[in-house]
């Protein structure tokens, strides 16, 4: 009889463990949405950096060209006008 009360501890013990703890999963599973939206924002902001990276790159590269235009049609000007 005690070998069946044991037995029967241990097995409601293990069930014990292995129950459900919902408010536990559901602090676990609020944690990582949190974490992965943090992480979300995150990715925006430096694919938002990026973007304006490439658009002064690109207005560098314009003025510097539209440079070389002006500088070329100043030489050219002062060439012809002598």
């Amino acid at each position: 009889m005690k070998k069946v009360a044991v037995t029967v501890a241990v097995l409601a013990l293990g069930l014990a463990a292995c129950a459900k703890n919902n408010t536990a999963n559901n602090e676990m599973t609020a944690n990582e949405t949190a974490t992965e939206n943090a992480a979300a924002t995150d990715m925006n902001a430096s694919m938002n950096s990026e973007a304006v990276a490439t658009n002064a790159l690109e207005n560098i590269q314009d003025e510097a060209q539209n440079a070389q235009g002006a500088v070329a049609n100043m030489a050219e000007n002062t060439t012809t006008n002598k």
